[in-house]
């Protein structure tokens, strides 16, 4: 998430009395975890196993439990607890304020609200768009124009992202958001939730059935058909007119290709190239599933032989 204007290293250090190694007019943009990082972001990390892909990275501060050699034109804040002082930092600037504040609230008139809805802060919904009861819509929410939503589904509710130690979990506070492009419809009892520092979108007419889970920072495309029971772990990609059929799962940080069909109860394990169906769990090429499901019911009449 950006900062409404650059904050220099110096002060962020200050803030959380910790050494930093760096030019003073260093400036930071804006906060984020590594899988979402943008140029001039802030991130941290706690294990030298991440410690090269958080310097390679686009961002140019890092909160970091070493002492490292770093290229010229990054800092890095020294931390005995990163993730402690990242969050720390999450509450300083980007403060959360309560549900009912209503700040920053842009509806259009054309829209309709129904009943017993829940809105949250710095959220923006577009025209002929239906908001049906019981939906809870969080902070940092973005509706376009024609958007439904059915009864009870929640949307921008915390990011499932924990770090864990010594067997505690302790929850990465989320900065960031959701959009959801025109067209879109999205069915009862859904959960979507914001990204961590980032957004968490679903592209223009996408279909999306009830009973169903997006979790942070997923991008889904345009045209997509999402059906009941569907869960979608955070990371993903799915690219556009992609149909999951229902009760397909999707571990975290894969892409799913164009034109792509998943059977369901079908479970997506890694990258889907564009333009195949998908079976089983883990799934494969349909084709490929079903010559397996043939030869092990012929199996039985093999043996006998």
């Amino acid at each position: 998430m950006r900062f409404s204007s650059p904050k220099y290293i110096e002060a962020i250090a200050a803030h959380l009395k910790r050494e930093f190694i760096g030019p003073e007019a260093h400036e930071v943009l804006g906060l984020s975890e590594i899988n979402q990082v943008e140029q001039g972001d802030l991130i941290f990390v706690d294990h030298p196993k991440y410690f090269q892909k958080a310097i390679k990275s686009l961002a140019n501060t890092i909160i970091i439990n070493e002492k490292i050699e770093i290229p010229e034109g990054k800092a890095i804040i020294l931390s005995e607890n990163p993730f402690e002082d990242y969050n720390k930092l999450t509450l300083h600037y980007f403060a959360k304020n309560p549900l009912g504040a209503n700040l920053n609230q842009i509806i259009n008139e054309s829209a309709t609200i129904a009943q017993n809805v829940t809105i949250g802060n710095y959220v923006k919904i577009g025209a002929d768009s239906i908001i049906l009861p019981g939906v809870v819509i969080m902070d940092h929410v973005e509706i376009g124009d024609r958007v439904v939503i059915g009864p009870n589904s929640v949307i921008g509710h915390n990011a499932f992202y924990y770090n864990t130690k010594n067997k505690t979990h302790t929850r990465m506070n989320s900065i960031g958001g959701i959009k959801i492009d025109d067209d879109v419809e999205i069915g009862a009892s859904c959960t979507i939730d914001s990204g961590v520092s980032s957004l968490t979108s679903i592209g223009e007419g996408t279909k999306i059935d009830n009973l169903v889970q997006i979790g942070h920072d997923t991008v889904i495309g345009k045209h997509c058909i999402i059906a009941s029971g569907t869960g979608i772990a955070g990371c993903v990609t799915i690219k556009n007119n992609v149909t999951l059929w229902g009760q397909v799962g999707c571990t975290s940080k894969v892409t799913i290709g164009e034109n792509v069909v998943v059977f369901a109860q079908s479970g997506i394990s890694k990258d889907l190239e564009p333009g195949n169906s998908y079976f089983g769990s883990p799934c494969v090429e349909s084709k490929q599933k079903f010559r397996e499901l043939v030869a092990l019911r012929n199996l039985p009449n093999l043996l006998k032989k």
